[in-house]
Order: C-alpha cells, then structure tokens, then sequence
C-alpha cells in the first residue's frame, strides 16, 4: 500500500468522529481539505453528517432506535475505543441513555407529575427529580466502591466520607472484610434514608440540574467500569454486597423499572431492554432469586411446600425447572430448600414453569401480581407458586 493510499484511509477513518464533531480541530481541518479533493470521502462524510444531525443535544434523544448504534458501531469499528466498557456494563450504558432521552422531553408540567414506583413494601410516590435523586443515590453505592465521591450529603456532626482510589483492586484484598454500611434498622433503611437526603438536599434546584447531576455521575461510573473490567470490586448496598458487575446489572435493572414508571407518568413511549442486556438482567435475578425463596419461607411460612422431614432429619432437594421465554431466553434449575448432598440433586425437578424474559423482570420489580401472570407450569403447582410469589421480594424501595 502506498503512502497516498495509507493517508486517505487515515483520514477516512476520521469520518464518523468527525460528523460528531468529536474529531481534534488540527485533524477536523486536515479531513475538510481532503473532502475537496476526494469526492467518495464527500458523500460519505454528508451521509454521516446527515445521520449524527439526530444525535445533536438541542434535540430529543428519542432517535430511531438502530441509527445511534449504527453511527457509533461505525466509527468503533475504525477507531477501537481506548477504554471499552465491559459486557457488564453496557445495559447500564444503554439504560441510563435511554431514561435521559425521555427526561431531555419533559416539559415543565410534566417534571411536576408524580409517578408511581411499587415494590413489594408498598408503593413511593415521587416525581420525575425525585426519582432522579433516589437513582443518584443508590448509585452512590457504586461510586463509593469504585473510589468517587459520594454525591449523598453526610449526616449532620459527619464529616463526609473521603474518595478511595480512582481504580480499586479487582480481586477483594486479604485481611478485613469489605467495610459495611451501618445497619440503621430495616434492610432496606439505608438507602431510603441516603434516598431521601439527597432528595431534600436538591429539592431547590432546577429539574434540569438535577438531571445533569445524575447524568454526570452516570458517564463517571462507566469511565471507571471501563478501568475495573473484571468488575469483582464489592460494592455495599447496607443489606446484601454484590461483585460491581452484577452491580452494573442491577442499577441498569432499576434504572430500566424507574425509567418506565416516569414514562407511565407521562404518557411517554418506553421500550423494553435490548435483549441482550435483558438476558443479563434475567440471570442476575435468577441467581439472587434464591435469597428471595429463604425470605419467602422465613416471612410466609404457608409457602413452604415441603413435605416433612424424612428418617435422619435431612431433607433432599427440591427443585423447579425454570424455563424463560423470548429474546432473552434460557432455562435454569432452581434449588427451592433442602440439602442436594441428601439426594435428588440428580432427580427430576418437582415442577416446570415457562414464563417470558420481560414478564419476568417485572415481576421481580413487583409490577405484576403473581397470581394473575401468564405461566406455562407443569408438575407440583405449589412449587411454582413458591417461585412466583419469591421473586417480589428481590425489588426494594
């Protein structure tokens, strides 16, 4: 390949940088006075310019849902970020994204609508801000992990707590355990009270300030996911502490929950998770999922479908085959109670249940009634309720 020939394909390689108007102002100046002589560059260039017009801030994000990815696939594919997100990360990319298109259209009528956010608790009434510092607040979760600040106001007569290291390590270190929010009562009281303060110490701002503040804790959390990619780092959420990957997963799964009840606020059009981001939020509920069943049985103890205790005290395993409908589809074996080291660890699942990939999540958010959501099941149908009724307790305030 010739000198000539390895500078057009140089410059070429500007083209989608450059229709974004991300491009450096030495090499912006060097690509527009080869776009004069080089009339196949031209009309490549006046198509990306064309398609990167949808993606300017002074417009609505609401662009059709392929044509953002196909201009940033295209300049990744000649340009390879410096610092990819992980796999773990990108719903939280995508989820957050899509939540900002929907605030980026809110009128100020609409910013003063109150939207409804069940869970298995009850149902928090709050606007659009509000939900925004709720949002900002539980990711702080995260920013504390990964060594930024907290954006929760300490307590009055505390000092605030110092930023760690920009990258923390990625295995957790020998010696104490990760340090622990304080418990303040209730498992969930740790992020209603940091919800709360942070919603009072905005609730004189601007709801356009209150959505820069969110988005730009947002952008940190990904520079740093992408500094952290093997995302083992533990983030502490005051009642349970997860690696940060299924962390990511998690907020991209509150934020998607959160996001469509603003919408339903609003009367906005919402749409569902990609699926491949939708499969990671159906694992991640599935390997918490056993956590909800002990919590089942401890607080509703009629669900505890069990037969009694055999001769010697130890009770085989249960299990229920859960099959997952749709794009994001997969089947799993899920432990209900009992010991596998006692038998049937190898036996057949006491039941089957068939049930789609969203449906699922949102049950798991405490947006469906378990009683009245579509169910394929076959085998003990107890055993399936169990299942059914479980999953709410994963959503929290």
């Amino acid at each position: 390949m010739s000198s000539t020939e390895e500078r057009h394909d140089a410059l070429r390689s500007l083209l989608g940088a450059w229709a974004l108007g991300a491009c450096p102002a030495r090499e912006a100046a060097e690509l527009e006075q080869h776009l004069g002589d080089c009339r196949e560059c031209a009309e490549e260039a006046a198509r990306l310019r064309e398609a990167a017009g949808w993606l300017s801030l002074d417009e609505p994000l609401d662009q059709p849902g392929p044509l953002r990815q196909q201009v940033l696939d295209w300049c990744l594919a000649r340009r390879p970020a410096e610092l990819p997100v992980p796999a773990w990360g990108m719903p939280y990319t995508a989820e957050t994204a899509k939540l900002d298109a929907l605030l980026r259209d809110l009128g100020p009528e609409e910013w003063q609508e109150v939207a409804e956010l069940p869970w298995h608790g009850g149902t928090e009434r709050l606007r659009p801000a509000e939900v925004l510092g709720h949002l900002t607040a539980v990711d702080g979760f995260l920013a504390l992990a990964l060594g930024l600040p907290d954006p929760v106001p300490a307590l009055p007569g505390l000092a605030a707590a110092p930023a760690g290291r920009r990258v923390p390590p990625q295995e957790p270190a020998a010696g104490p355990a990760v340090p622990r929010v304080p418990p303040q009562g209730g498992p969930y009281d740790t992020i209603t009270a940091r919800s709360a303060r942070l919603i009072a110490d905005q609730g004189g701002l601007a709801p356009q300030s209150v959505r820069s503040r969110w988005r730009r804790q947002a952008h940190e959390l990904v520079r740093s996911a992408a500094l952290a990619p093997q995302g083992n780092t533990p983030v502490d959420y005051g009642f349970a502490v997860l690696p940060l990957r299924d962390a990511f997963v998690d907020r991209a799964f509150e934020c998607f929950v959160h996001g469509e009840d603003v919408a339903r606020a609003v009367a906005y059009p919402y749409d569902p998770p990609a699926p491949q981001h939708l499969r990671q939020m159906v694992e991640l509920v599935v390997r918490l999922l056993p956590r909800a069943l002990a919590g089942l049985r401890a607080a509703r103890p009629e669900h505890a479908g069990a037969p009694g205790l055999p001769e010697g005290g130890v009770r085989p395993a249960r299990r229920v085959r859960l099959m997952v409908d749709g794009p994001a589809g997969g089947e799993w074996l899920i432990t209900l109670d009992g010991d596998e080291r006692a038998g049937g660890a190898g036996g057949e699942p006491v039941a089957s249940m068939v049930l789609d990939g969203l449906e699922l999540c949102q049950l798991a958010a405490a947006h469906r009634d378990p009683d009245r959501l579509p169910v394929g099941e076959h085998g003990d149908r107890a055993a399936v309720r169990e299942v059914l009724h479980a999953l709410p307790l994963l959503s929290r305030p």
